[in-house]
């Protein structure tokens, strides 16, 4: 059960996490709404219990004792031991529960065959042989979360929410929004200097490695990455960096998630899966075009990109993965395709979009619906 406080107070919520970043220091936004499936804002409150895999065979947890060292199993013991109620008739997408950060090193818990051999802790050095800081996110993350604001683009209003038990919580939050300064911040410049690309031809030669691996039958797809680096003007933090993002690209999925001194950002068009009432749906995204700013070009842009082989191809494949993942946790027979190579269009791309989705079957965990769609 949930207790709250509708308020009619308007604010930003990444202006509440700018000024109390550790007693709310996870934030999603639906920056460009999309009907109901990016409708809310949450900003999640008083970060509780946590349970962190620092390597692949190290973790820990702090208000629970896990077992052995893999994540999502102990996960789902530390869910099944709270036995949440289901929140029926209250319109709210988070009534409590937990905020969960996976990298993609989890894989390798998830498929040992991968034999994953990446270094988070090895030294880096930037395209100037300056070094890079380490990484310090953990490969996976979850902390207990008993309450939240909830702002809801649809009707306008912000919720305060507290799980059953913890009006005290709602206290602060009131007290914390009566304090907050509602003057504009101002921008400020982010890098000094100009960003750093990766030297091409590292890329390039990546390219020919791939086209091998694919001839041979090895792979079917790469995701290739470049990566960039800048140095950031003094006093400049992740905060900053979020808000310019989300102007520049606004997203249905965008997110700040605080971590120590490291920080998660995100400005993603994709929603990897959701579960309500016991309908489990995948959305995968592939296939994109550039946008023209003018949006005078849409229609023939959108027409090219859903007629390229390539980019057809592509979501097609994505699509048979879908469809195979969820049937893993399926209902046998219940898994379709409702929605078939639509468009999407965003700042400055069109994408191609399907929607993939099954009923649930009774017994899989949180934890079971992750690995399968991992």
């Amino acid at each position: 059960m949930v207790e709250y406080i509708q308020t009619e107070v308007h604010c930003d919520l990444l202006h509440v996490h700018r000024t109390y970043p550790t007693r709310y220091p996870y934030l999603l936004e639906s920056v460009a709404q999309a009907g109901l499936t990016a409708r809310y804002d949450i900003l999640f409150g008083f970060p509780e219990q946590t349970l962190e895999l620092t390597e692949l065979d190290t973790l820990k947890g702090e208000g629970f004792t896990p077992c052995g060292a893999d994540f999502l199993a102990n996960f789902d013991t530390w869910w099944s031991q709270h036995n949440l109620p289901a929140a029926s008739g209250i319109p709210f997408p988070f009534t409590g529960g937990w905020f969960v950060y996976l990298g993609y090193e989890l894989a390798a818990q998830i498929e040992p065959r991968l034999h994953y051999a990446g270094g988070r802790a090895s030294a880096k050095t930037s395209h100037n042989s300056q070094p890079i800081a380490q990484h310090k996110l953990p490969v996976a993350y979850a902390a207990r979360i008993p309450a939240a604001f909830i702002k809801d683009h649809s009707s306008g209003k912000l919720f305060l929410i507290a799980e059953r038990g913890r009006t005290e919580l709602l206290d602060l939050m009131q007290a914390d929004l009566s304090a907050l300064n509602q003057s504009a911040f101002r921008s400020r410049p982010l890098l000094n200097g100009a960003l750093q690309e990766e030297p091409p031809q590292r890329y390039i030669d990546g390219v020919q490695r791939i086209l091998r691996y694919i001839k041979e039958g090895d792979i079917f797809q790469v995701n290739l990455s470049r990566e960039w680096c800048g140095e950031l003007t003094e006093g400049v933090a992740a905060v900053d960096i979020y808000q310019c993002l989300r102007e520049q690209n606004p997203a249905p999925f965008a997110g700040l998630a605080q971590y120590g001194d490291a920080a998660i950002i995100s400005s993603s068009p994709e929603r990897l899966v959701s579960v309500r009432d016991g309908i489990i749906a995948t959305r995968p995204i592939a296939g994109t075009h550039p946008r023209d700013q003018t949006h005078l070009t849409d229609p023939d842009d959108m027409q090219t990109l859903l007629s390229h082989p390539k980019e057809r191809a592509e979501h097609i494949m994505l699509i048979d993965l879908g469809r195979n993942d969820l049937g893993r946790v399926c209902v046998p027979g219940s898994v379709t395709v409702d929605e078939l190579m639509t468009v999407e269009s965003y700042a400055h791309v069109h994408h191609i979009v399907s929607n993939i989705r099954g009923r649930l079957r009774s017994s899989i965990t949180p934890g079971q619906v992750l690995r399968a769609v991992f």
